[in-house]
């Protein structure tokens, strides 16, 4: 069995599973609700951790001790879907015991197979723990390499620049409503933009016309929420500048030159990092397409063979390579991808399954650019003596 520990690969002899004591364990704020069974998921303890170094000793003491009292070597994995185990699996990977982490989905799936489907933190790490027991050799083991750790906080900052788009949004659709109830339809007019610098220095000037006759309710109270509203929309917008710039700095300190590629950003190319983490734990670019959820899943049965588009993999892996490839078919575009698209529709493929076939293709890229840190420059490759200006033959080089 292959583990990482301190960013390091280290082969191990994998021990029995009747040999094997299983913590499974369920993560929290405060505190974290840890099961140990043996192989055939019985309970055997339940502990309490908190969230301190000195609760992680006491923890990984009472797991080493149940371990030599049972003869048993110990096999941990946790369920963290929001990064508060983050400091007791560093803990315990650092103290030397495998660390392995459990997708909340699978536990949800065992959970759905009882009688009584209940949900606690003890059932919760009961159900870590048994997941261990069936899928100890395919789980990913936590890994705490510095690209690792560079990813978490790429991704913080990627999911707060969304939550602030999502919050500029609302604050626009807000905004549309409350300029109607002052001006009607005739806002729209006034500028091609509502929402520009100069709209906005004249909403927050004239938030109502000067003779209001048909305004709903009290005008100088729609102009003051017009103008809170104004105020929210400039601070998301100082806020979100702020943070692409913060983005664009953490691009320039990777060493990454996703940015080069055409139709990817400084915004997308470090949402790209943040969710691919370690490109090293990926084994080919095909692994990667699989982690996007760009492998299509098999559904065959006889000598009918079918394969069919799959929701599975990393979402926001898979969103960003989207807005790239969509990126690349516009006119202003990559001509190369373009072509490849083209070259797919006619094939008698659908629009969705060519946007597909491209997203597979922007893989491979990415997966070279990423594993060899070089810039993308498009050379084209010739096949069967014809010169082929596809993504196929696209690939980074210095």
């Amino acid at each position: 069995m292959r583990t990482r520990l301190g960013g390091a690969l280290e082969l191990r002899d994998a021990p029995a599973p009747d040999r094997c004591l299983y913590v499974g364990i369920d993560v929290h704020k405060d505190r974290h609700t840890a099961v140990l069974t043996n192989c055939f998921g019985h309970r055997l303890l339940e502990l309490t951790v908190g969230n301190t170094a000195e609760d992680f000793q006491t923890f990984v003491a009472a797991i080493e001790r149940e371990a030599t009292e049972r003869g048993l070597t110990p096999q941990v994995a946790l369920e963290d879907s929001t990064g508060y185990g983050f400091r007791l699996a560093r803990y315990l990977a650092d103290a030397g015991l495998p660390v392995k982490t459990v997708a909340p989905i699978l536990v949800d799936r065992l959970r759905r197979h009882e009688t009584h489907p209940e949900k606690t933190d003890s059932l919760d790490a009961l159900g870590v723990a048994r997941v261990l027991i069936q899928r100890m050799d395919s789980l990913p083991s936590y890994s705490v390499t510095p690209a690792e750790e560079t990813a978490k906080a790429l991704k913080e900052l990627t999911l707060d620049r969304s939550f602030l788009v999502k919050e500029q949004t609302r604050m626009k659709n807000q905004l549309h409503r409350l300029l109607h109830a002052a001006y009607n339809s005739a806002y729209r007019d006034k500028f091609t933009d509502p929402f520009s610098q100069k709209a906005l220095r004249y909403w927050r000037r004239c938030p109502v016309p000067r003779k209001a006759t048909d305004v709903p309710g009290d005008p100088v109270l729609l102009a003051r929420q017009i103008r809170r509203k104004i105020e929210r929309l400039a601070y998301c917008r100082e806020q979100i500048q702020d943070l692409e710039d913060d983005l664009r700095e953490c691009l320039r300190a990777s060493g990454q030159y996703l940015d080069t590629m055409s139709g990817c950003g400084p915004v997308l190319a470090v949402l790209v990092l943040a969710e691919v983490g370690d490109i090293v734990r990926f084994r080919s670019p095909s692994a990667l397409a699989k982690y996007a959820g760009l492998s299509p899943r098999e559904r065959s049965s006889g000598k009918t063979v079918r394969h069919r588009k799959t929701r599975a993999g990393n979402r926001r892996l898979n969103l960003a390579l989207h807005r790239i490839a969509l990126s690349q078919i516009s006119p202003t575009g990559n001509p190369a991808a373009r072509q490849y698209f083209q070259k797919k529709l006619a094939e008698g493929k659908t629009k969705v399954h060519a946007l597909c076939c491209l997203k597979r293709r922007l893989v491979d890229i990415i997966y070279a650019m990423l594993k060899h840190r070089q810039p993308y420059r498009y050379t084209p490759t010739v096949a069967h003596g014809v010169n082929s200006n596809t993504p196929q033959g696209e690939h980074p080089t210095a």
